[in-house]
């Protein structure tokens, strides 16, 4: 929320500087954001008024002006040269007298004005745009000021530019905060200066016209008052000042009624709304909105509604969205000469998401989901009549004020121990009492206790821990005890068969890949698509449309994350991420760490893109492969043994993918991309991936001590033909199953499919090490071992001695 200073020492005027005022909002709660002056630096400025404008001799865009600077000009009016195409007699602009400092150009230094010839003609001066003064974009022509602008002023006196505006980031429970008037009765509590009330002064009816309305959703609103307003001009200039408040606290000028609105809700905190009367069919009903009705605000959207969403109606058509923003049919215009005023009470439950629900947001959405006071209708339209009546004029009706369903605050509690130690400062009842009482709440006591009566501008007094809240920011933040906590220290003993997600993370930067971290939320697309996931967890309330279903897998993310890294001529790519996975799970239970049928492992995912190494001189570019990334898994879990298994995947390609075993688990899968998938994502190659289980790779064998051996290894080599079905890890495997421990080691160290071999066979050389750790290897030992190691062979996978 944003308002001018000013404004807000019209209501409270503590005795306080701008940036003492502003750390006391701070410390209560109410953090202010920023504290900016209303204009740059500048002076010599004062309010010129044009009484002589005549075309310039030598040029056919410039007019020679005669300005009245009022005791500035004591030789009679100031001759300025001056370009602006709304230059004219009895303009009142900004003059910049000679030696006047403008605001910094783009060079970063002030702008002085000197005493100049422009195509032979002397010019005493400058007359300035708001642009030229730092006050706006503006530079369409001369800054008009209020013909009522006393000449010769200081400008900065005439349009108040020393003033300060705050700019406060307020919480969702300080609505009361959500107007000057409501930030000045929390200044007025804080520091204990007066609270200047508005003197609003009833309008006396001139007419006896009435419009007739009928609430029929009381769960929608709670109050609903409303004036006709006859004989308007919607023409008429909205007055200086109110626009330049407006403009201080960020909203534009739009007509006289809506700035008149618009001024009331900024004042009070009241959003309303005024309708063109004459185009209201017989009368309003407010009411839920029925299936199928659409509407057309006033932002020229059109929207179609439904039974959850609030409505003003008439007897033909939905006329405004309740609580949110009015429709374009009853919108007044510049024939608009009736209206009718509406201010009421909307229940917040009952507007809260709904402008969301179609993509936007209002100021009266905001202020109404959060509550706003439902005493004071009636007086805020009596303030928004004598504006109307003040500026444009009318004949003012009798309000019609009906309270259906007005809502009652019930007491809240407080026990001043508890407010002591939730806060962890020494309290009495006093202080707590005093405090309510500054804030204008009722209360009743009884020793110890605290009975608090919620006024009908306050909607977040609910609970106990909201009085306590109250107490502490009132009597100040910075008034609490820097106490250090007291806790008993006990050192968490490290796990020796587990490493850290912290060293994970190490190990994958050392192979050479980056971390990514994505949303948890996806598109529904890469579910159906990268991960074979039909029915994905939807989000009931997406940040963004695209982004609606909870991720099963993180390969969706990394390949996402790889076509924005390649669409910046990146061209090798290694990305990794550690996240968490929602996936359907009847097995889990519902308990204070679950949710019944959803499991949530997290996964370790990684991506290998592009050439194996950097380009350079010594090595032949290649593209990575299967087995690159093999090689990195492997590295990732040495000294473990990992085990890959032919198997297939959705996103993987049939023929270059592998299931990933650790024992006699399936810890996750590694292969190139699905060739669809590659050509659906426009990549010129297929990336590399793979996903484990974290907690599978967080696991680490507990190093052993082990003797040196006694003796040497013996090493010998056999060469077997096998079937082409028969795998490498099926054979070594069989090897190294020796009961008698003594084949230590087997290593393929090369496959011969040439000429001589029988097809559908092929040739692997094994590299056997055998060792006995309490004798030396015989030759008849060492025969006996191998022979067995080829029948176990020969049994398991068919293999038998190459000739």
């Amino acid at each position: 929320m944003q308002f001018p200073e000013s404004w807000l020492r019209e209501f409270c005027d503590p005795p306080l500087s701008s940036e003492a005022l502003a750390d006391l909002l701070t410390m209560s709660g109410l953090e202010v954001e920023s504290l900016d002056p209303v204009a740059p630096p500048f002076g010599g400025v004062i309010v010129g008024e044009i009484v002589e404008a005549e075309p310039h001799p030598n040029a056919d865009r410039l007019r020679v002006c005669r300005v009245n600077a009022g005791a500035h000009s004591k030789d009679g009016l100031l001759q300025i040269v001056c370009g602006a195409p709304n230059a004219r007699v009895g303009l009142k602009a900004p003059l910049a007298l000679v030696g006047a400092q403008l605001p910094p150009g783009e060079d970063g230094k002030p702008f002085e004005i000197k005493k100049g010839v422009l195509r032979g003609v002397e010019s005493a001066g400058m007359l300035c745009s708001a642009r030229e003064l730092g006050l706006s974009e503006d530079h369409g022509g001369l800054l008009e000021l209020d013909a009522d602008a006393k000449v010769g002023t200081d400008l900065r006196q005439a349009l108040a530019l020393d003033d300060r505006l705050f700019t406060l980031k307020l919480t969702p429970n300080l609505a009361h905060c959500l107007s000057v008037f409501g930030v000045a009765r929390e200044v007025a509590a804080l520091t204990g200066a007066p609270l200047r009330l508005a003197a609003i002064v009833p309008v006396k009816p001139v007419h006896d016209q009435t419009l007739p309305v009928r609430v029929e959703a009381t769960d929608l609103c709670g109050r609903f008052s409303g004036r006709i307003v006859r004989g308007v001009n919607t023409r008429a200039r909205t007055p200086a000042w109110m626009v330049d408040r407006l403009a201080r606290c960020g909203q534009r000028s739009v007509s006289a009624l809506v700035d008149i609105s618009n001024y009331v809700m900024f004042e009070f905190g009241r959003p309303s709304h005024i309708f063109d009367l004459d185009r209201i069919h017989d009368g309003l009903v407010v009411r839920w909105a029925r299936t199928g009705e659409s509407l057309k605000l006033l932002n020229g959207e059109t929207i179609t509604l439904d039974p959850t969403v609030g409505v003003i109606a008439d007897s033909r058509s939905v006329e405004s969205l309740a609580g949110i923003m009015g429709g374009d049919a009853t919108a007044v215009s510049d024939d608009t000469r009736n209206v009718y005023v509406e201010a009421a009470f909307w229940w917040p439950d009952a507007v809260s998401g709904r402008s969301r629900r179609y993509n936007f947001s209002t100021d009266a959405g905001h202020r109404f989901e959060r509550g706003v006071d439902p005493q004071l209708t009636v007086e805020h339209i009596e303030r928004i009549t004598q504006l109307i009546l003040d500026i444009c004029g009318g004949e003012a009706g009798p309000i019609d004020d009906q309270k259906p369903h007005m809502p009652q605050h019930k007491p809240v509690t407080l026990r001043v121990a508890r407010a002591a130690k939730v806060i962890g400062m020494p309290l009495d009842q006093a202080t707590c009492a005093g405090v309510f009482k500054r804030l204008g709440l009722v209360f009743s006591e009884q020793p110890g206790i605290i009975s608090v009566t919620p006024p009908s501008w306050r909607f977040d007094l609910r609970i106990e821990e909201d009085l306590i809240e109250e107490v502490a920011r009132v009597v100040g933040y910075d008034k609490l005890p820097d106490s250090p906590p007291l806790a008993p220290l006990q050192p968490l003993r490290p796990i020796e068969a587990q490493r850290s997600a912290y060293s994970v993370r190490h190990a994958m930067a050392d192979l050479g890949y980056q971390e990514i971290i994505s949303f948890s939320f996806v598109e529904e697309r890469w579910e159906r698509e990268l991960a074979g996931n039909a029915d994905p967890i939807r989000v009931l309330n997406p940040i963004a449309a695209p982004l609606a279903v909870m991720r099963s897998s993180l390969i969706g993310s990394l390949i996402a994350t790889l076509s924005h890294n390649l669409a910046r001529k990146a061209d090798r790519v290694r990305l990794f991420e550690i996240g968490r996975v929602f996936r359907r799970d009847t097995t889990v239970p519902d308990s204070e760490f679950t949710v019944a049928g959803l499991a949530q492992p997290t996964l370790l995912g990684a991506l290998a893109y592009g050439p194996v190494v950097p380009a350079q001189w010594g090595q032949a570019d290649r593209r990575v492969d299967l087995f690159d990334v093999k090689g990195d898994l492997e590295d990732l879990f040495a000294p473990r043994r990992l085990a890959f298994r032919p198997a297939g995947h959705p996103v993987l390609h049939p023929g270059r993918s592998a299931e990933i075993w650790l024992g006699e688990r399936c810890i996750g899968l590694v292969g190139e991309l699905h060739p669809r998938w590659r050509q659906q994502y426009e990549l010129a190659h297929a990336p590399v991936l793979f996903e484990l289980d974290l907690e599978a790779v967080r696991e680490r064998e507990v190093p052993a001590c082990q003797p040196l051996p006694r003796h040497q290894p013996v090493t010998r080599d056999l060469a077997f033909v096998v079937g082409a079905s028969a795998s490498h890890d099926k054979l070594i495997a069989a090897l190294l199953d020796d009961p008698n421990r003594l084949v230590r080691k087997a290593t393929l160290f090369d496959v011969y499919r040439g000429a001589g071999a029988t097809p559908g066979e092929h040739s692997m050389a094994v590299r056997l090490e055998l060792l006995d750790d309490e004798a030396s290897l015989t030759d008849e030992r060492i025969a006996a071992a191998l022979q067995a190691a080829r029948e176990r062979a020969e049994r398991r996978v068919g293999a038998r001695l190459r000739g």
